[in-house]
């Protein structure tokens, strides 16, 4: 059973791509994600369904990601090393694989003392780098970690997070040439808005020639009033705003605020496309999945490549 990732056959064909974020609820309600999912039907290629996000619990990614391709969309299954031993990873990888998901995005997971269970034990047995190493021999090896063979391997688009604004900057580059010499296959961005700075980190990455080894797809996050904007400037670690994305938006009435943020969003994608080596935009409207079609619309976009 070997199933090529829509994404990876939206990036083989030369397009770029589009993906975007679906919250699980906080409860065992089926409906919800399926109200989200289908919100981003036809606009996206895949969407990607978070693990435990801010360390809060909810419904798991892997459950989520069934209901999706249930109703025929393309889930990316999201992994935190944070929650759970080599052993759980992997477990949860095959059962992923074994109902038809094939495409994954491998991450660290935001600290327990920033959730709702401050005292939950970290288990971090393996770092995200080495979970993309372990996928990576799970699909290439037909191998587990701990060197058993498997039958049926997963074949899995391999996905990781990349953070352009964190300190120290000129590790950066670095940084993700070690995701991809661990076998990584994309890569989504952290959101960015300071566009010089990202430029620059592009530069770097294509100066190296990690552009020809990666997809990168391009975080793009659209603001919905100017308090976020200070609170992901002041509040959130490895965020870079500038003043003028503040400034904009404290210039308009609190009502047109909203629909400033997508027109922000909106040309941060068109000067975004014009960047060499980047090759799609990862859509992260917390909690306001409804705002996608419009900004992919409006961003050239839409309709998205029928792909064979």
């Amino acid at each position: 059973m070997k199933t090529e990732s829509v994404l990876e056959k939206v990036f083989n064909s030369g397009q770029l791509a589009v993906t975007s974020e679906c919250g699980p609820p906080r409860g065992a309600l089926p409906e919800k994600v399926i109200e989200k999912a289908k919100m981003l039907e036809g606009y996206v290629d895949a969407i990607n369904v978070t693990d435990n996000q801010t360390a809060m619990v909810r419904m798991s990614s892997l459950a989520a990601c069934i209901l999706i391709k249930q109703i025929g969309l393309d889930p990316i299954f999201q992994m935190v090393t944070r929650d759970r031993n080599r052993l759980a990873m992997q477990s949860d990888i095959i059962g992923a694989y074994s109902h038809g998901i094939n495409t994954m995005l491998c991450l660290s997971g935001d600290h327990p003392h920033f959730g709702d269970h401050p005292m939950a034990a970290n288990v971090y047995d393996l770092d995200s780098v080495q979970l993309v190493q372990t996928v990576r021999k799970m699909r290439d090896e037909g191998k587990f970690q701990g060197g058993d063979d498997i039958l049926n391997p997963p074949k899995m688009f391999i996905g990781a997070a990349a953070n352009p604004f964190a300190d120290p900057f000129e590790l950066r580059v670095a940084r993700l040439a070690k995701k991809i010499n661990a076998g990584v296959d994309f890569i989504q961005t952290q959101c960015i808005y300071n566009m010089a700075k990202f430029e620059t980190w592009m530069q770097g990455v294509c100066d190296r020639g990690l552009d020809k080894k990666v997809h990168i797809m391009a975080g793009i996050t659209p603001m919905k009033s100017v308090g976020m904007a200070r609170y992901m400037k002041n509040r959130v670690p490895g965020m870079d705003v500038p003043d003028e994305i503040v400034k904009r938006l404290a210039g308009v009435s609190k009502k047109e605020q909203p629909q400033e943020g997508i027109k922000i969003a909106v040309e941060q994608i068109q000067r975004l496309k014009e960047v060499p080596g980047v090759h799609g935009f990862h859509i992260m409207a917390i909690e306001w999945e409804q705002k996608v079609p419009e900004i992919v619309e409006k961003a050239g976009l839409y309709p998205r490549p029928e792909i064979k």
